[in-house]
C-alpha cells in the first residue's frame, strides 16, 4: 500500500530513514525554490539545510524538528546541500552530507550530535578522499559501518576513476561498464573513511557487470544498503530512467546480482529512498512532486515493502488519480 506524503507543508526529498529509540527518523534533502534554472547538472536542487523528522509510529505525524544543520555552518560550504545520511555510534549521531565546497566540487562531510534530531556540529573539513554524491551509511551485525556513495550528471562522478580526479569526465561508451557507486569501511571514529573506496560492481544474469548503455539497470545515484535474511540487498536510482532498483550480494562489498525494480516511475525526474524495518513490517520511502508539479519541489511519502518467498522484492506502482 502506498501512503500520502509526510508533510504537505515543507518540500522535503531524498528520506534517508533510520530507527533511533524506538522512533523513526526521517534525514531528508530541504527542497525550495531558488529560482535557479533547471539543468542536468541539478543546478535548481540550491538546497541550503536539514530539517529532521520523526514519528511515534507509522501512522502518526511526522514531527518537524527544525533546522538541524544550515550550509552557513559549515566552514567549507560553497552550495548545494544535498541528500544526506545519519548513523549511531558510542552515544554519538552522526549526519553526513555531500556539499559543493568553495571550488564547486562535491565533497562529503560530517556533523555530529548527541540527539538524532541534532543539532548537528559540522566538522571543520570534508572527509578525506570523499568526492560525489549521496552518502549512505550501512552498519551491519558486527557494528561495522560502511558509506555507499557516488552519483553520476550533476554528482560528478564520471570526473573521477580509482577515487582520482581526471582532467575531463567522461562516462564510458554504452557497451563499456557502467561506472559503479563507491563503498568503504568507516573508520572507528565514524569521521573518516577507514579504507580506500572500492566500486560497488553489479553484475547481470551472467555474471558480467552491467553496462553503461543498460539505462534501464545500471547505477546512476541513491544507493542504499540493507539487509534481509541474511543477504545484502544495495539499492539505487537509474536515474534518466527514473526507477528503483535493487541487486544482492554476499557480503557488503559485493559484487551484486540485479533482480528487478523497487518502484516504477514516479511523478518527477529525481527518485530517491531508504528501506527500513519499523515494529516487525518493511517500508520503502521515496518521494514524488504530485504536490508541487515541479522537479526540484518535492514530497515525501512512504509505501509497504513487501518480499516473496525467494527474497525478492515485489514492484511498486503509485496510482496517480
Amino acid at each position: 500500500m502506498v501512503r500520502d506524503h509526510l508533510r504537505k507543508d515543507i518540500f522535503i526529498a531524498d528520506p534517508a530513514v533510520h530507527v533511533f529509540n524506538g522512533k523513526l527518523y526521517i534525514y531528508p534533502s530541504h527542497d525550495f525554490d531558488a529560482g535557479v534554472p533547471e539543468d542536468d547538472l541539478g543546478s535548481h536542487f540550491a538546497m541550503e539545510d536539514y530539517h529532521i523528522f520523526s514519528m511515534d509510529d507509522i501512522d502518526s505525524e511526522a514531527k518537524d524538528h527544525g533546522v538541524a544543520l544550515h550550509v552557513k555552518d559549515i566552514p567549507w560550504a560553497g552550495r548545494q546541500l544535498w541528500d544526506c545520511d545519519a548513523a549511531y555510534k558510542n552515544g554519538k549521531y552522526y549526519l553526513y552530507f555531500p556539499l559543493k565546497d568553495k571550488t564547486d566540487i562535491f565533497r562529503i562531510g560530517v556533523a555530529i550530535s548527541d540527539k538524532p534530531e541534532g543539532p548537528f556540529v559540522p566538522e571543520p573539513f570534508p572527509i578525506l578522499g570523499s568526492y560525489s554524491i549521496d552518502p549512505c551509511v550501512f552498519e551491519d551485525e558486527d557494528g561495522k559501518h560502511y558509506m555507499y556513495f557516488g552519483g553520476i550528471w550533476g554528482g560528478q562522478l564520471q570526473r573521477y576513476r580509482n577515487n582520482k580526479a581526471i582532467e575531463c569526465g567522461s562516462q564510458p561508451g554504452d557497451d563499456e561498464p557502467a561506472l559503479c557507486a563507491k563503498v568503504a569501511v568507516m573508520r572507528d571514529d565514524m569521521l573518516q573513511f577507514g579504507e580506500e573506496p572500492k566500486d560497488v560492481i553489479i553484475l547481470d544474469e551472467n555474471g558480467e557487470p552491467l553496462k553503461a548503455g543498460d539505462n534501464e539497470r545500471r547505477f546512476f545515484e541513491a544507493s542504499w544498503m540493507h539487509k534481509y535474511n541474511g543477504k545484502y540487498y544495495f539499492s539505487y536510482s537509474t536515474g534518466d530512467t527514473h526507477k528503483l532498483c535493487y541487486a544482492i550480494g554476499d557480503n557488503p562489498y559485493g559484487p551484486f546480482t540485479y533482480k528487478g525494480v523497487i518502484l516504477n516511475p514516479v511523478k518527477g525526474w529525481t527518485t530517491h529512498h531508504s528501506i527500513v524495518q519499523f515494529k516487525g513490517k518493511w517500508y520503502l520511502f521515496f518521494h514524488d512532486v504530485e504536490i508541487s508539479g515541479k522537479t526540484h519541489l518535492r514530497s515525501t511519502r512512504f509505501a509497504d515493502l513487501n518480499y516473496r518467498e525467494d527474497g525478492s522484492i515485489e514492484t511498486i506502482t503509485v496510482n496517480y488519480k
